[in-house]
């Protein structure tokens, strides 16, 4: 009979490491779950909360920021609104960016460390697959610039996936800004826009936004079988052998 084969150190973190961190989550959404929801699904009161630190302001932005990135339910949107509002356009981008940085790199490494059970644990895994698939050559990966590019394409599961993928975390970080870069600077308009009262601007940049936004999302099924098969075309010119389904 052959011998039992023990788990590694690295899965056995990995599967303590999910329950942990849902726990972490549960506990603070259970007792303040009404502060909490507030805060992320009001641009006004998020800008109210975070005035009330005074110099230290900007650094709390950042790392509201960061928080959105690595706790995934929390949506986005409204704290890079906000940011607009508090600090103009593009001091509030410059912010944005700083934080979802911060953010996106916490989630890159913590993917790295805990390895591939710990993100089967958190996103479908037929999900994790055909992302994964996407990035495992050199070819494809103007697939990941371009599914950070696309509004309405869930983000932060491209953070969690490029890090149990080959790629290098200087790519990651340089693609992955670049293609929230559009999406942060034009939330940062409409709340700096609505701050200083300047209705037709904030309308017009939010309306484009909307339209791309459900644009991405009605359409991602054809956009994601899109850019498979431009990542499929770039891995065969690359003279990679390997099957991006694999």
């Amino acid at each position: 009979m052959p011998p039992v084969k023990k788990p590694g150190v690295k899965r056995i973190l990995a599967l303590a490491a999910f329950p942990l961190l849902i726990a972490a989550l549960l506990v603070p959404l259970v007792l303040w779950r009404e502060a909490i929801w507030g805060l992320f699904t009001s641009a006004q009161r998020l800008r109210e909360w975070v005035n009330g630190w005074g110099i230290w302001a900007p650094l709390v932005f950042v790392a509201i920021q960061a928080i959105q990135v690595i706790v995934f339910v929390i949506p986005g949107e409204f704290p890079q609104i906000a940011g607009g509002w508090l600090f103009g356009a593009w001091k509030g981008s410059l912010l944005s960016v700083a934080g979802i940085l911060a953010g996106s790199a916490a989630s890159f490494f913590l993917a790295r460390l805990l390895g591939t059970p710990f993100v089967d644990a958190l996103f479908p895994r037929e999900q994790v697959r055909r992302i994964r698939a996407l990035l495992g050559s050199r070819g494809a990966r103007i697939a990941f610039f371009l599914l950070f590019l696309i509004p309405g394409i869930p983000k932060d599961i491209l953070c969690y996936v490029a890090g149990i993928s080959p790629m290098s975390f200087p790519f990651f970080a340089a693609a992955s800004t670049l293609g929230r870069l559009p999406g942060i600077v034009g939330s940062a308009i409409i709340g700096s826009a609505a701050a200083s009262r300047r209705w037709v601007l904030m309308g017009i940049v939010a309306a484009a936004a909307l339209a791309l936004f459900a644009a991405g999302f009605l359409l991602r099924p054809r956009i994601q079988s899109w850019i498979e098969r431009i990542a499929e075309r770039r891995r065969k010119a690359s003279g990679d052998g390997t099957p991006t389904g694999s």
